[in-house]
């Protein structure tokens, strides 16, 4: 169990399209891994301003049978490594390696994930921030109280353009512009 703290310390972020560049053939092995230009730097600035991050990511190409969990971690292992050359680390990753059909309660939009990011760290939801570029993404979050935004790097573009958004969104460039708004406000 991971030591509990202030909720106001904590920024939920997805992964594919918000720290790294997306694909819609899945991110299959850590050589197409790619960080988006800036997103490292941007959770080590949060890092550095006291902030933890947990990522909570859909990771459905493990039950299509597309990679495994080794491939998983070993991806998870190279942003790691370049997360720390920047000076920056994640507490937590969550995923959910469900498909749809599974109808699993923790493969965003549903929000197991947030729920179990909330009973790890001991703290709500309410109100820490949840960042990604989709829909389903910030719907997660919006049903347990989060703060929703979205950034319009990977599949941003869509969401907003989808009129599907949570009311009181709030859209970013990317995860930099999030991360000095968000900086900026506290």
């Amino acid at each position: 169990m991971l030591q509990k703290l202030n909720h106001s310390k904590l920024v939920i972020l997805d992964r594919d399209g918000v720290i790294n560049h997306d694909s819609d053939h899945y991110i299959k092995s850590p050589d197409e891994w790619q960080p988006i230009p800036g997103s490292l730097e941007a959770i080590a600035k949060l890092n550095q301003a006291g902030y933890h991050i947990a990522v909570a990511t859909n990771q459905s190409g493990i039950g299509r049978g597309l990679y495994d969990m080794d491939t998983l971690n070993a991806i998870h292992m190279k942003f790691h490594r370049l997360l720390a050359k920047v000076g920056g680390h994640v507490d937590a990753i969550f995923f959910c390696p469900h498909t749809d059909a599974d109808q699993c309660h923790c493969r965003k939009p549903l929000p197991g994930m947030i729920e179990q990011i909330s009973q790890r760290y001991g703290v709500p939801i309410k109100g820490v921030p949840i960042v990604g570029d989709s829909v389903r993404d910030l719907v997660a979050g919006v049903s347990v109280g989060a703060e929703p935004h979205l950034v319009l790097t990977g599949k941003g573009e869509k969401a907003r353009a989808s009129g599907e958004l949570p009311p009181y969104t709030a859209i970013h460039q990317d995860l930099m512009a999030f991360v000095n708004h968000f900086i900026g406000r506290t």
